[in-house]
């Protein structure tokens, strides 16, 4: 029987099929509206003795409530049933007294005994909505219940009522501050408790009650780390934000290091560069440097509990919670090393597909943090381009993003982004488009010349909005060198006529009154047409004109002088009175009287002083001292209830204050049941869930400590010093692991196909022993890599020592020469698979598959090198047919004083480079001038900027005394001119060199027609234009000569041209296949005009100062 029959059958008889049976329901929207009737059914069927009429009529109210009607007029029928029996009826009436008991107070006094009852109800829903109920009635006087109440709850079997204890803990702070000291001991307890349910809530209640109080943490630190993974997602936020500000009071800066490793850096560097210093010299400095270095950085170990908290935050960057997402980045923003902070920079980016409110609070962090760290975003430069579907303020803080992601490599690809954006619809956003490609030229002087020029065509533009915002841009950037542009500034005088916007003529205006020498002629000329208008202009346009005659008249008062005062007058009977008084002031100051006072002496310096240009600076600048992710932050201005981000501490607190006295929850805390644990599932033995919080972060923090003693602990020598320092624990787990390592590594060898033969198999035992000395680097760097997945510059580095180590052990294996000659080949077979699987751990870059090498298994290697000299005097000859004349230039890479008899030169041999086609082909000369042999000249430790790439030459084995070898390495310039750095290494000795390419090598010839040419050329116009006019050199006047020049300095092939007065030429960059033409125009008396058209500016730009270069000298 339902709830409705039942109600109707005790009315007398069931309501007639006819009838809506919900016209008495108050909730499905009130037909009847007489007042004294009013809910008169519920009450009925509250005070009745059946709890299915009860539940029915709560099951109404509560839906009132929750569609916003008001139900508070049943408050004492509802409260009546607080001491109903059913489980049901007694939760509904709570959800109903939590929402009413703050309005209803006296009533709610009256059942304050049934609320204590609820507390000792054996259902935890119902002691927790008592306790809800309780909290709720905002009265001084039952202060010490509650307080009663909540410490009661506290110490609750069920996590539900403690959580909804310390939700009461902040609702009572609030209706009595006196109450502190009681509440932060219940605090106290409960950031005791182990469970995920409470922990959100509890330091939620700490930072309401009691923030300033860091050593109630202190001992649950390690706790809420391991908890933070399943807590909730708002307790999440709360935690890691409130861990944010501890870290950052108890840990050391983990960058202080970053200034340390940059002086060092330089040092060695000037120190490397430096041919003239002796041999002996050079090593006991490179010794004395590398022990400062690592002496320095020693005190900067990354303290074990602050490499947890980074560790247990790190998984939550894939939380479906934007807010997570977000407390996470700016947690690792605050607190991580600069090398780790990447991470981050993909989970924003994919937070920029979610809501258009969750994308603004995004931009605005990421915008704050592109500032600071650049790198991190570049990669995802395209998820900030903007969408035509994209609000306005959306549309601006991505400007405000790629502006400020900006750099000489990418410059080209975002202001023909940018172009796009000025045909925009949205006004204000192509004003601030504008105003980024002004900002863009301030920040990178490279396309100063394209910004302005780009931004003087939109002047012809029929859109007066955009005209007028282009004029204050241009006025900015011409403020920078005002001499070289007098043409721009006679094009904007002639604007006045046609722009109405006020600040853009006041801009003008002011441009041709502060730079009135350029233009002697057309400015009193300006004066003259705004004198005519001086009465309709705005009053911001009628003080500059004012400025101008005040100008003029100082510099040219012959012409200006009856013009000034005609101005003067106008402006002396104007309606507004700062027109007035600046008419007068300036009056009194440029024309001499008899009263007029010592000022009008110095009218000149004070009108034409010289004026900084002014600084274009992102608005984010100065915002990261709020914490991310808040609401400061969002607001540029202090909220109420913010607290401070702490500055980092000097030296660091004692860490042992997180020590716990043997913690429940770590299962195996002892070293013996860990290594009981290893041996039996050895699978485990590196995974982080197995060890406890503090060993994890121990192990953790040896790899990190490993990773950032960088350069340094590559040397043998630093290395067992570190070895030596650390403690016997941690070496002794280390142990156990090259231990496992041993086991995987001879399962791993059982399984290998039988072609290998016994020989090598018994030399085994020795290559081992030998490797375990190497082995301890090698785990500390791929456990970092494999736990942490750290970001790319990490990986590289551990690649390279990787790399490193397994040099080491293949010239000990070469070290028997008396072996016969098929070993060695299958070494290096051997070899070249570890690598292969090395490589493909790497997140980023799939392996390279490797075609040069493969030829050493079927060869010996004097055949080896046979070919390849084959191979080089092919590529020596063939540029001929590219550059007719051109012989090719060598650099010098190494001097033989500084390479110790060893002398390398290299060049550009301009010849597709077989293994990869986007990389530029380096032709390597290395000559021995030592007496004795040098051995195994191979490339280590490569350190390039972002996207470059390396294929090294295969290694020369033994270039004997007096010799001379060749080698070819391909190199990925991704159309940069940034240097590619990395060691050339002998078997004695290290050479840290460098290689810059000239911007013409970063290309490559490509035949075009002359109507192809002229195609082409016609769609890079505007910003990819460069346009320079020369005098050529008196040798360099006939074609023949013109046509050597240009292809000596760029790799470009000659297009064929109908007249005789042009050259041209073509050719694509070898990374993204740009477009890139050069055309040579020449007139009488060698005069010539150079126009090279290009998609990337910036190499346009520098391509442009090469060529002249070769022209005119």
């Amino acid at each position: 029987m339902s709830a409705s029959s039942a109600f109707n059958d005790e009315k007398g008889g069931s309501s007639s099929v006819g009838e809506p049976e919900y016209g008495h329901d108050p909730a499905s929207g009130g037909i009847f509206s007489s007042d004294y009737k009013r809910h008169d059914d519920l009450k009925e069927m509250l005070d009745s003795n059946k709890d299915s009429l009860k539940l029915e009529a709560m099951k109404r109210i509560v839906a009132m409530i929750a569609r916003g009607k008001n139900a508070s007029d049943l408050f004492p029928a509802v409260v009546k049933n607080v001491a109903c029996k059913n489980i049901e009826v007694k939760k509904l009436v709570y959800v109903y007294l939590v929402r009413y008991a703050e309005e209803q107070q006296d009533l709610a006094l009256l059942s304050i005994s049934t609320f204590q009852r609820g507390l000792k109800d054996p259902n935890q829903l119902i002691r927790a909505s008592a306790l809800r109920v309780l909290s709720s009635i905002r009265v001084t006087i039952i202060v010490p219940i509650m307080m009663l109440a909540i410490k009661e709850a506290a110490s609750d079997m069920s996590p539900y009522v403690r959580k909804t204890a310390a939700h009461a803990i902040p609702k009572l702070y609030s209706l009595d501050p006196e109450q502190k000291d009681q509440l932060i001991e219940v605090i106290e307890k409960l950031l005791a408790d182990k469970t995920t349910l409470v922990a959100g809530s509890v330091v939620m209640a700490f930072e309401e009650v009691c923030p300033e109080r860091i050593d109630l943490i202190h001992k649950n630190y390690r706790k809420l780390c391991n908890l933070l993974i399943d807590v909730e997602e708002w307790g999440q936020v709360v935690i890691i934000n409130m861990l944010t500000r501890y870290a950052r009071t108890q840990f050391l800066n983990p960058n202080i290091n970053e200034s340390l490793l940059e002086e060092g850096g330089g040092g060695d560097k000037t120190f490397y560069g430096s041919d003239d210093d002796e041999d002996e010299d050079e090593e006991e400095k490179e010794k004395k440097a590398e022990a400062a270095a690592v002496a320095k950085r020693k005190p900067y170990v990354m303290d074990p509990d602050h490499r947890l908290l980074l560790r247990n935050t790190k998984p939550l960057l894939q939380s479906r919670n934007a807010a997570v997402v977000m407390a996470v980045a700016q947690l690792y923003f605050h607190l991580a090393p600069k090398a780790e902070v990447g991470v981050i920079a993909k989970a924003l980016v994919r937070l920029l597909r979610s809501h258009s409110e969750v994308q603004y609070v995004v931009l605005q962090n990421v915008a704050t943090m592109t500032i600071k760290r650049r790198g991190m975003f570049e990669p995802y430069l395209k998820s900030f381009y903007i969408r035509s579907t994209d609000p306005t303020q959306i549309k601006v803080l991505k400007l405000e993003v790629l502006t400020n992601l900006a750099n000489e490599t990418n410059i080209s690809t975002i202001l023909r982004e940018f172009q796009t954006y000025i045909k925009s619809m949205d006004k204000d956003f192509v004003a601030a488009t504008i105003q980024a490609i002004g900002r863009c030229a301030t920040n990178i002087g490279e396309v100063r010349d394209t910004c302005l020029n780009g931004l003087v065509q939109l002047l012809s533009n029929r859109d007066e909005l955009v005209v007028a915002e282009s004029v204050v841009v241009i006025k900015k950037l011409l403020q920078m060198q005002p001499e070289k542009h007098s043409d721009i500034i006679k094009h904007m005088a002639k604007l006045t006529d046609n722009i109405q916007v006020p600040m853009a003529r006041a801009s003008i205006l002011w441009l041709i009154g502060e730079y009135c020498e350029h233009v002697p002629k057309i400015a009193p000329d300006v004066l003259r047409k705004m004198a005519k208008s001086f009465t309709n202009e705005e009053d911001i346009v009628k003080l500059q004109i004012i400025n101008l005659a005040a100008k003029l008249y100082l510099t040219n008062s012959k012409q200006t002088k009856l013009l000034t005062q005609y101005v003067l007058n106008l402006a002396k009977y104007d309606q507004n009175y700062d027109i007035r008084d600046r008419a007068r002031f300036i009056r009194q100051l440029i024309v001499p009287t008899e009263k007029c006072g010592a000022l009008s002496k110095y009218a000149k310096k004070l009108f034409l002083a010289l004026k900084p240009a002014p600084v274009l600076e992102s608005p984010f600048k100065d915002r990261d001292h709020f914490q991310l992710g808040s609401l400061s932050h969002l607001l540029n201005a202090k909220a109420g209830g913010y607290q401070e981000l702490p500055d980092w501490p000097e030296a660091a607190p004692d860490p042992s204050v997180r020590n716990v006295e043997v913690p429940e929850w770590t299962k195996c805390s002892s070293r013996e049941k860990r290594k009981e644990k290893k041996v039996e599932k050895p699978f485990y033995s590196d995974s982080e869930g197995e060890s406890g919080p503090t060993e994890s972060a121990d192990s953790e923090s040896d790899s990190a400590s490993g990773s950032e003693s960088g350069s340094g602990s590559e040397e043998s020598g630093s290395r067992s010093e570190s070895e030596e320092s650390e403690e016997g624990s941690e070496s002794e787990e280390e142990d156990e692991e090259e231990e496992e390592k041993e086991k995987k590594k001879k399962k791993k060898e059982l399984k290998k196909p039988v072609q290998e033969s016994e020989s090598e198999q018994s030399s085994e035992e020795e290559d081992r022993k030998k490797e375990r000395k190497i082995k301890q680097r090698k785990s500390d760097s791929e456990s970092e890599s494999d736990e942490e997945e750290e970001s790319e510059s990490e990986s590289s580095q551990s690649e390279s020592e990787d790399s490193e180590s397994e040099a080491e052990v293949k010239k000990k294996k070469k070290a028997p020469e008396s072996k016969p000659p098929s070993k060695p080949v299958k070494k290096e077979s051997k070899k070249e698979k570890k690598e292969m699987s090395l490589l493909d751990l790497d997140d980023f870059e799939p392996a390279p598959s490797p075609q040069v090498t493969p030829v050493n298994t079927f060869l010996s290697n004097s055949l080896v090198t046979d070919l390849e000299g084959l191979s080089l005097s092919d590529s020596v000859l063939s540029p001929a047919t590219i550059a007719p004349s051109s012989a090719l230039k060598n650099y010098e890479l190494l001097h033989r004083i500084t390479g110790e008899g060893l002398s390398v030169e290299y060049c550009f041999s301009r010849q597709p480079f077989s293994p990869d086609a986007n990389m530029v082909a380096v032709q390597m000369q290395f000559t021995n001038n030592a007496t004795s042999d040098t051995k195994n000249l191979h490339i280590e430790d490569v350190k390039l900027q972002s996207g470059m790439r390396v294929k090294e030459f295969p290694e020369i084995e033994l270039l004997p005394a007096g010799e001379t070898a060749t080698a070819v390495m391909g190199i990925d310039f991704c159309d940069s001119t940034q240097a590619a750095n990395f060691q050339l290494c002998t078997h004695t000795r290290k050479f840290f060199v460098s290689i810059q390419p000239p911007v013409g090598e970063l290309m490559r010839p490509v035949f075009l027609t002359e109507n192809e040419f002229k195609k082409e050329q016609g769609q890079l116009m505007g910003m990819n234009e460069i346009t320079e006019k020369l005098t050529l050199d008196a040798k360099c006047r006939n074609e023949h000569s013109i046509v050597q020049r240009v292809t000596t300095a760029a790799n470009l092939s000659r297009v064929p041209c109908g007249s005789d007065r042009e050259c041209r030429f073509a050719g694509r960059t070898v990374t993204s296949s740009s477009l890139v033409l050069v055309t040579v125009a020449t007139k009488e008396e060698g005069a010539a005009q150079l126009t090279v058209n290009c998609e990337k500016m910036v190499i346009g730009t520098m391509l442009v100062k090469d060529i002249l270069l070769a022209l005119t000298q």
